[in-house]
């Protein structure tokens, strides 16, 4: 894929979503960073600009599907969008080991599956008369498998990526190049309240780095770091009922996070 010179992502005040705009500003680049925080989604933006970016900042709520059409309509009609990085996302998990509340099984679907379609339809809409520009989706190494410490999460992120590689190869027709981002930990406000071991936590700043790097080769897939990658591969092709007690005795994730 040629360098993206008008990129859009959400979830940009922290985390993945900030390091991917920091990497990507430079002179010359146009991006249009959402989230919800708006000083620190303005703290970002001062970082990008100061690269040389020239960089536009809105609040916005990816569950808000009027209003995320509308923003992206808006910085399409700017700048057209080269990329569009469905970034935003929440993480949350059953504390205690019980059943997740109803609501907080909604609220993570509401964030982690309906923000991204709010985003990525309407980004693909714009790029699809060009025949170009870029689609990229955050899921997670989560999902792979159901882990009984945070099941709406791990079928959150599964939904979007399977869509995301269901998509690829229609869009890949129209020009458009799709890839799906799974990582393992890294090291962000997400992460920042687990109290379990975390293997491979990755620095936010170099799992940015290897994102942009798999997006420039327009990758199906960027799932790191390897070994877990391994693993969770491994997990997902043994049946069910032999790993049930392992995974069991899993530590689970607090009721309360990003």
């Amino acid at each position: 894929m040629h360098a993206p010179k008008s990129i859009l992502i959400t979830g940009a005040s922290s985390g993945i979503g900030a390091a991917l705009a920091t990497a990507y500003a430079a002179p010359g680049v146009t991006l249009f960073l959402g989230g919800r925080d708006e000083a620190r989604l303005a703290e970002v933006a001062g970082d990008c600009a100061s690269k040389g970016a020239s960089v536009h900042t809105c609040r916005i709520d990816v569950t808000d599907r009027a209003g995320t059409e509308r923003w992206i309509a808006e910085a399409d009609a700017l700048a057209p969008l080269d990329l569009a990085i469905a970034n935003a996302g929440i993480s949350l998990g059953t504390g205690d080991g019980g059943p997740e509340p109803a609501e907080q099984v909604r609220r993570l679907y509401a964030v982690n599956v309906d923000g991204v379609m709010n985003t990525i339809l309407p980004a693909l809409e714009r790029m699809r008369p060009r025949r170009s520009g870029q689609i990229a989706i955050m899921s997670s190494l989560a999902g792979f498998r159901g882990f009984p410490g945070a099941p709406a999460y791990c079928g959150s992120k599964a939904a979007v990526r399977v869509f995301g590689e269901g998509l690829r190869p229609m869009a890949a027709r129209e020009g458009i190049g799709v890839s799906v981002i799974c990582p393992g930990y890294v090291r962000s406000p997400m992460t920042a309240v687990n109290d379990f071991p975390m293997p491979f936590l990755q620095d936010v700043d170099k799992a940015a780095k290897k994102i942009q790097r798999g997006l420039a080769r327009n990758k199906p897939r960027i799932a790191f770091p390897w070994p877990l990658y391994a693993a969770v591969l491994l997990l997902q092709m043994l049946p069910p009922a032999w790993i049930d007690g392992l995974m069991g005795r899993l530590p689970t994730k607090g009721s309360s996070g990003h």
